[in-house]
């Protein structure tokens, strides 16, 4: 299966992280603006949606963190394990 996006594998590991389940980031992006559903956001998790820039924004604002977070290229992100 092809990867249609770079962030989903640490996106679903921050968002886990921050304890945030997809409905609660779904809801905090919707406030943003952003019109997005949970199955949407499972898509971008399992790399099967594209992202958007604006999406990546909005999410790294609702997730309060940096947008450069969701591309680090290491498979642990430890500091977001607490």
């Amino acid at each position: 299966m092809e990867r249609k996006n770079v962030i989903g594998h640490n996106l679903r590991i921050i968002r886990k992280s921050k304890n945030c389940t997809q409905k609660d980031l779904v809801a905090k992006m919707n406030l943003q603006g952003i019109k997005i559903d949970e199955p949407m956001l499972s898509r971008i998790e399992s790399e099967t949606r594209p992202v958007f820039d604006y999406e990546v924004y909005a999410i790294a604002y609702a997730l309060n963190i940096r947008i450069e977070d969701l591309f680090n290229k290491k498979k642990s992100l430890s500091i977001y394990n607490t």
